[in-house]
């Protein structure tokens, strides 16, 4: 009996198992097979209009850590600034942080995780 044979009776299925097709199903969409769940994630989210604020603010409070590329919003100078207006009241008052990167990037960190935004002079 291989590998496969037994994924497929783990699974409940006595046929033959397409490893293939199952990786490409929607269910393994969530799962990291090489590592273990982690207790944070940092997410890559492109914000492209106000409706982005409420699923960033939910990756935020499962603790991820968003990596905010606005490059589409710098178009439209007035949504932008709402959205990182939002964005920054909801980061301060959950003790996050919000730093931008680049003129297209910016960083949001969840509770208890402060970005460091200068360099600490040499002497």
């Amino acid at each position: 009996m291989g590998v496969f044979d037994k994924l497929g009776q783990a699974f409940g299925s006595s046929k033959n198992l397409n490893i293939e097709e199952y990786m490409n199903s929607a269910e393994m969409d969530e799962v990291d097979i090489l590592h273990e769940p982690a207790d944070m994630y940092i997410k890559p989210v492109t914000a492209v209009s106000e409706d982005d604020v409420e699923p960033i603010e939910e990756e935020l409070s499962k603790r991820n850590i968003i990596l905010l590329d606005i490059s589409e919003l710098n178009k439209r100078p007035t949504t932008r600034n709402n959205i990182i207006s939002k964005l920054k009241t909801f980061v301060e008052k959950n003790n996050g942080d919000i730093g931008q990167i680049d003129e297209s990037r910016v960083l949001l960190t969840p509770t208890k995780i402060k970005i460091i935004k200068r360099k600490k002079q040499e002497r």
